[in-house]
């Protein structure tokens, strides 16, 4: 069964919301309690979910009764199933032991089998060990050869300082000399003919282990486009569509490794196959977080970009989908001004209006600046805010400004603090003042969210301080030594740092307010400290935060 009826009051809303930008809607959250309820009971999930899965549920209404219930799904499989009662099935199950994909897997596992016992057998060579031995004497016959006609070098310098040779002991030394450097291109040459000889000998086996992978890469890419044509993807006006000609026109091309098998567009593809009208979505995280995206046991979270985002688009048919809070403005707003000079202009930009004009919104601070003076043909910025980010942001009048303040920027002499509300009380085990570093790297297949990796990330360094409470939200003051993107919304939230997330923040936290506080990401720039461009002077500006 995969229609659970809900028994409530709770009224659906009139329009399915946006999987990637949303709150949990009520019905989602009763929906979610009950799923929560049924993991709990399933004790042999319990190991595997350690590691962290995500589920969703999806508010449906059966068109031929009016009935309310919901559909639930997980991304991937639980236990090497895709089938387990009360969750949605997989889009295609390719998990069948005597399906295509089963069976060319087992090939593709034979394969790495006989690559292994190649590399190994290439290892433990005669060859080989005969090869490595000559190399080591070729080195070291070379290296005497070397010191050699150093020390004679050496010693005929001293016979020419000591007294005054006649011609034909000149000669000899030079012939000394030349005979030595001839012995030193013997040696090396009849070491790198033996060497080439013995390499020959090991060229075979190597060519050979290189055309088994190559014959490895040629069948898994084939195998893995099969597997994309097999997912039949249905959308709200009953089209259909493989995983392979959705991806076709987006950046990738191609579908990443995975698409398809999370539950968005399971739970979509059920419901339109089975005539159920979508109203509400929701998903959420079991388990621990992990080591590099942040997620947090039970919290909820928008869909992913890189997997997701195309598949949804098509599905739901809503080209409008966008990352961010709140509707697209488009009227141009009157910014505040908190400083300005004829080189320069410092604004207070509100939450929810980008820096620069972008994609889905042509309005921006920079924009509705120069919409508002018109004058400053020149206007640039020289720094940004995330979108959902209120404060102060620094504009150069001219182009000598802008290169001085960026400049600045580059070399981390201007210092930014910022102040946040974050979600859940503070934690009595977290010291009140610290530094967290913690490296960033974007996550390529769920843009615009940012990872931690210790190995490939920029680093990423910020000083922070509890400076009280406000509403109840622990009320911090945030130093960012570096600037990355997301940088301190990834630090508050990750379970490596303080592993609590800023109020209203959609991407890494959970966007849950309580009264009376509205509906933002409860994050200011609030000072700046910079070197004027043109007089020198140190100036700090300030814009109060709004909460």
């Amino acid at each position: 069964m995969f229609f659970h009826p809900l028994h409530t009051h709770i009224q659906p809303p009139e329009e399915m919301n946006n999987p990637f930008d949303y709150k949990p809607h009520p019905l989602c959250l009763v929906a979610a309690e009950e799923v929560q309820a049924s993991i709990a009971r399933h004790t042999e999930w319990q190991d595997e979910l350690h590691s962290g899965k995500m589920f969703g549920v999806l508010i449906v209404e059966n068109p031929d009764d009016g009935a309310i219930g919901y559909l639930a799904a997980y991304s991937g499989q639980l236990l090497g199933r895709s089938d387990w009662e009360g969750f949605v099935p997989a889009v295609y199950d390719y998990l069948q032991p005597d399906g295509h994909f089963k069976q060319e897997e087992h090939r593709i596992d034979l394969l790495n089998e006989e690559i292994r016992r190649k590399e190994a057998e290439y290892e433990n060579s005669e060859e080989l060990r005969q090869l490595n031995n000559l190399r080591h004497d070729a080195a070291q016959a070379i290296e005497r050869k070397r010191l050699e006609m150093t020390a004679a070098r050496h010693l005929r310098e001293l016979r020419r300082k000591e007294c005054h040779l006649s011609e034909r002991e000149q000669q000899e030394l030079i012939r000394e000399s030349q005979f030595l450097k001839a012995e030193l291109h013997r040696t090396k040459k009849r070491f790198a003919d033996e060497i080439e000889r013995f390499e020959q000998k090991t060229q075979l086996l190597k060519q050979h282990i290189e055309s088994l992978r190559q014959q490895r890469r040629q069948r898994s890419d084939a195998l893995q486009r099969w597997l994309f044509s097999q997912f039949v993807m249905v959308n709200c006006k009953g089209e259909k569509k493989t995983l392979t000609d959705i991806f076709l026109t987006t950046a990738l091309r191609t579908p990443p490794a995975g698409a398809g098998e999370c539950c968005e567009p399971k739970l979509l593809q059920y419901a339109y196959t089975h005539s159920l009208l979508p109203r509400a979505m929701a998903m959420f995280w079991w388990g621990e977080s992990p080591r590099q995206e942040v997620r947090h046991h039970l919290s909820y979270y928008p869909a992913c970009s890189g997997k997701c985002k195309p598949i949804l688009q098509w599905q739901l048919q809503m080209e409008h989908f966008r990352w961010g809070s709140g509707t697209v403005k488009t009227q141009q707003p009157t910014l505040t001004v908190v400083y300005e000079d004829d080189h320069l202009l410092a604004i207070n930009k509100p939450s929810g209006m980008l820096s620069v004009p972008g994609i889905d919104s042509p309005l921006s601070a920079i924009t509705a600046a120069k919409h508002q003076f018109p004058q400053f043909s020149e206007l640039t910025a020289v720094h940004r805010l995330d979108m959902d980010t209120s404060g102060l942001l620094l504009l150069a009048k001219t182009r000598q400004a802008q290169r001085h303040l960026q400049q600045q920027f580059a070399s981390h002499t201007i210092e930014k603090t910022y102040v946040a509300l974050l979600e859940q009380p503070w934690n009595q085990d977290t010291p009140t003042i610290g530094t967290i570093n913690l490296s960033l790297i974007a996550d390529i297949l769920d843009r615009p969210r940012q990872k931690a990796d210790s190995e490939h990330g920029k680093p990423a360094i910020t000083h922070y301080q509890l400076i009280g409470t406000t509403s109840g939200h622990p009320r911090l003051l945030l130093r960012p030594v570096t600037g990355r993107t997301h940088q301190l919304r990834v630090h508050c939230s990750h379970a490596l740092a303080l592993a609590n997330p800023i109020l209203g923040d959609r991407l890494y936290g959970t966007a849950a307010y309580t009264a009376p506080l509205e509906p933002r990401l409860y994050l200011h720039a609030q000072t700046i400290t910079f070197t004027h461009p043109a007089t020198g002077e140190v100036i700090t500006l300030e814009s109060k935060a709004p909460f």
